[in-house]
């Protein structure tokens, strides 16, 4: 087993030091506001400020940084949008943040290849920007707009991933610094390989714990044609669960399907003045050609209202789809400004399609035994779902009642075939839940970590929690 390994705090000295690596020591923040702003996320972990903020530009300056952090055993937090909901960028142990969104170039555009190469600190907007002036677009969208580094590093998915897939699908290449401070690339343009171990398939996921993510190519695809959203509310969530899966077994060509409880759309509504029904609803994409989407959305509207819709409308103009999906990306901070002083907790299993209808339907009553105040969304048509909460930070109980809610939510997907975590990743926040997962395998996972990492710089406590002596 892989030996403790305790960081250390950036003392003066040190600080003074740390200064010299960049040759810039006003690239070397220690001011209480930046230091406040990279130590939270979006959610109910605990606020832990590093000890200082590193904003590096180029690949030779994140190396120098941590072969510097790795010789005196201090922790490196890698840091991007601060959008994950795992508190991966709280830096629990201090030491530093080092920030990444300077490093914000697109570096190649490859039409003929469908394909870009960025640094991490471009965010996912920026390179559909870049890629929207060759017809092409990335089309991973976990809804924040997210760095495309901390999307690969956390193996993000979101809204499209029934049609292309998440992060690890569209990673090619990687450009990796380790912590010793050398440089490796894994992967290959190529659009396949046989070539060995798959170390990029590694680092995706791996949550800034094994490495930090300089450099990536990947994959772009098409601009569809045409497309068309449809929504279609429903008695109960259950119906509309079983109305994705009917869509995905049909083989209906499904882009999206959100699936938003009444409460939420509620919710929604307040924030952003829509008007949409509130009744469990599930909001639909279709898109590629423009005779297959007309042949498709038949398709899809004889298959949803035999299943049981109450209502379904489509709409084919651009700027009210993209009103529509804007809403649905917006639904975290609809929550948020409707709960001010309250934090933000969600949960994030994942189950085969066909079990979705029993896991929601499991999760409403849970909900309701235990008296908590909670939305569901679900990314219906791959089985994911998040139950989210607006927990009062003073209130132990709300917590608690939380906590048992996941619990329970993470037992009946792992009982069913599912997962502790579809999207969010583990960070601090799902610890426990991989131990359960993923039990016999921590193991092999720790020595992984101590063979790229090991005196534990790496976002230490993220993933694999202490490591025991």
């Amino acid at each position: 087993m892989a030996r403790a390994c305790h960081t250390s705090r950036l003392d003066g000295s040190l600080l003074s030091d740390l200064g010299s690596v960049l040759g810039d020591g006003r690239r070397v923040s220690t001011s209480e506001s930046v230091l406040e702003q990279h130590g939270q996320d979006l959610t109910y972990h605990p606020h832990r400020p590093p000890d200082a903020v590193v904003y590096a530009e180029s690949t030779e300056e994140v190396a120098r940084v941590l072969a510097w952090a790795n010789e005196r055993r201090v922790a490196v937090t890698p840091f991007g949008a601060a959008t994950s909901l795992e508190g991966h960028v709280i830096p629990i142990g201090g030491g530093i943040s080092l920030d990444l969104t300077r490093m914000d170039r697109v570096l190649a555009l490859r039409p003929g290849d469908l394909q870009a190469t960025v640094q991490p600190g471009v965010s996912r907007s920026a390179l559909n920007a870049a890629a929207g002036e060759h017809g092409l677009w990335f089309p991973v969208d976990p809804g924040a707009d997210a760095t495309l580094g901390g999307m690969a590093a956390t193996n993000a998915s979101g809204t499209t991933t029934v049609r292309y897939g998440g992060m690890r699908t569209h990673v090619l290449e990687l450009e990796v610094a380790l912590a010793d401070g050398s440089v490796i690339r894994t992967g290959s343009r190529a659009p396949k390989t046989s070539a060995g171990y798959d170390l990029r398939g590694l680092f995706v996921g791996s949550e800034g714990t094994l490495g930090v993510i300089t450099e990536l190519t990947l994959r772009l695809h098409g601009i569809p044609e045409a497309a068309v959203a449809l929504r279609a509310a429903f008695p109960d969530v259950e119906t509309a669960c079983g109305a994705a899966a009917a869509l995905v077994a049909a083989g209906v060509s499904v882009t999206r399907a959100e699936l938003v409880d009444a409460e939420t759309i509620a919710v929604v509504n307040a924030y952003k003045g829509t008007s949409y029904a509130e009744l469990p609803s599930l909001f639909v994409e279709l898109s590629g050609a423009e005779p297959a989407v007309a042949a498709e959305l038949v398709s899809a509207v004889d298959v949803i209202e035999g299943a049981g819709c109450a209502a379904v409308e489509h709409e084919r103009d651009p700027t009210a789809r993209a009103r529509l999906w804007e809403a649905r990306h917006q639904i975290l901070f609809a929550r948020l400004h409707a709960s001010p002083g309250k934090v933000h907790k969600s949960t994030d299993v994942c189950v085969p399609v066909s079990e979705l209808a029993g896991a929601v339907r499991h999760a409403r009553r849970t909900v309701q035994r235990l008296g908590l105040d909670a939305g569901l969304v679900a990314h219906a048509a791959d089985g994911n779902f998040h139950v989210l909460f607006m927990l009062d930070p003073a209130a132990a109980a709300e917590r608690e009642a939380a906590d048992r809610l996941n619990d329970e939510l993470v037992e009946y997907a792992l009982a069913r075939g599912g997962t502790c975590s579809g999207e969010h990743g583990i960070g601090i926040g799902k610890l426990a839940y991989l131990e359960r997962e993923h039990g016999d395998l921590l193991p092999l996972m720790r020595g992984l970590k101590q063979l790229f990492d090991p005196n534990g710089i790496l976002n230490p406590g993220k993933v694999l929690g202490p490591v025991d002596a």
